[in-house]
């Protein structure tokens, strides 16, 4: 059963990091301190609101960022610690 639970958690993983996208928003977060308001994140791309706040909510799903309300903004947190346990927990099964 661990496992079935594992697959599913890296298959949200992998089908978040399957975008263009939403690799670049994780990118963005990185080289500005891990953390940035949904405001500044939606500025840096062409997309429209919607389309930029479905691939926040799916690295949010994923536990590749998360959210906390400050005041009436929504800062978005990097969780690398996430992104690097799934992605080299996956590699580490070929070696």
């Amino acid at each position: 059963m661990r496992g079935l639970v594992e697959l599913e958690e890296l298959d949200r993983v992998f089908s978040a990091l399957s975008h263009r996208t939403r690799r670049a928003v994780l990118l963005v977060l990185h080289t500005n301190g891990g953390a940035m308001t949904s405001g500044a994140i939606a500025h840096l791309f062409t997309n429209t609101w919607q389309t930029t706040s479905r691939h926040l909510r799916s690295l949010e799903e994923s536990g590749l960022i998360e959210v906390k309300l400050q005041g009436r903004e929504r800062v978005y947190q990097l969780r690398a610690d996430r992104l690097n346990e799934h992605l080299s927990g996956w590699l580490n099964r070929f070696d």
